[in-house]
């Protein structure tokens, strides 16, 4: 779980003046705020905080295992962050929500995290991510052996002085089939058939019982939707799994019998898929499974497929609004701008207009 927390200028109120020098000056200064001091370079920094803050969380009264990295940008006439504040907000934040909802989202616990750190720094931004991986059981395939899946639920939230958003998501692996090299090996396997005797009705029939080969990718793909804060829309982790897992060319099994190994493969190779193919099938499959998204929702897709015949991995992303994408779907013409993800957290007019 990975948080990320934003912070602007703190009051000037806060800041103290360094004075004295030698050990006279230090005992001095004991009882002054060391990190509001003036810096003796006046550069605001991007980013201070703390990583690998691990915590165990309840959510939708699972435990999952969570890793949290805590930030704040930083003024130039600040000297430094309050290091501990981060753990002890962290903390406060995790009691509070788990403590007093009964079904808890990991975009809701990023956006109150967000917004207690945004209070209790006095902030302009604050930004929480989280990253929980969690087990999911699930049948396999033809045997119905039960198999235990693990998966990554992401949450993050950006709290501004104009109100919150927030973004659920998850990460899961599967497995794609290259549609260039099956093209290829079908091209070579009816030249060697054709040389054999077999006419071209034999040949089709032949590549309708068995799925030619190619070479696979394991793939990682990674879908998020963003929602503004009057949106209401009810999106659950397992209707975003379901979308991720079904844009590859199949499903993968930890346990798995031999009836659901062929079935597994034989799967993919009817359904090759580029890593382009991917972040597409997610998109549309995000269009037709969540109408009621207003035209300002955000959507991000990614897949990285690892390859297997080359030293390298492949990679391919979406992200925009909804407008813009249900705009491209419905008619195959390209959108004309398409929203990012900074402005859209940013809550620019752009992403609050979808145009």
């Amino acid at each position: 779980m990975a948080i990320t927390i934003g912070l602007s200028k703190a009051s000037s109120s806060s800041r103290g003046v360094a004075g004295g020098s030698g050990i006279a000056g230090l005992a001095q200064r004991a009882g002054e705020d060391v990190q509001a001091r003036t810096p003796s370079v006046p550069i605001g920094l991007s980013r201070v905080g703390v990583t690998g803050v691990e915590k165990v969380i309840r959510v939708h009264e699972e435990l999952f295992y969570a890793r949290l990295d805590c930030f704040v940008d930083l003024s130039s006439d600040q000297k430094g962050a309050h290091m501990s504040r981060f753990e002890e907000v962290v903390n406060e934040a995790i009691g509070e929500v788990v403590l007093g909802e009964a079904t808890v989202r990991a975009e809701t616990l990023a956006e109150h995290i967000a917004q207690l750190v945004r209070e209790r720094q006095g902030a302009e931004r604050a930004e929480v991510r989280i990253a929980a991986r969690y087990p999911e059981h699930k049948p396999a395939p033809v045997s119905g052996v039960q198999t235990q899946e693990i998966y990554t639920l992401h949450g993050r939230a950006v709290a501004l002085p104009t109100g919150t958003r927030r973004m659920v998501g998850v990460s899961a692996t599967g497995m794609t089939a290259c549609p260039c090299a099956q093209e290829l090996l079908a091209a070579r396997a009816k030249e060697r058939l054709q040389a054999d005797g077999f006419d071209d009705d034999q040949i089709e029939r032949v590549f309708e019982h068995v799925p030619v080969a190619t070479h696979n990718q394991r793939g990682l793909g990674t879908l998020h939707i963003g929602c503004l804060e009057e949106c209401d829309a009810e999106i659950e982790a397992s209707a975003l799994l379901e979308i991720v897992e079904g844009s590859m060319s199949s499903e993968i099994y930890e346990l798995m019998k031999r009836s659901d190994e062929v079935e597994v493969v034989e799967k993919a190779h009817r359904r090759p898929r580029f890593v382009e193919d991917c972040v597409r099938e997610m998109i549309a499959g995000v269009v037709a499974t969540f109408p009621e998204l207003d035209d300002g929702s955000f959507v991000s897709a990614r897949q990285e497929n690892l390859e297997t015949i080359h030293q390298h991995n492949v990679v391919a992303e979406r992200h925009g609004v909804m407008c813009e994408l249900r705009g491209e779907v419905q008619t195959g013409l390209p959108s004309l701008r398409q929203t990012s993800l900074d402005a859209w957290l940013e809550g620019s007019s752009r992403a609050r207009t979808g145009q």
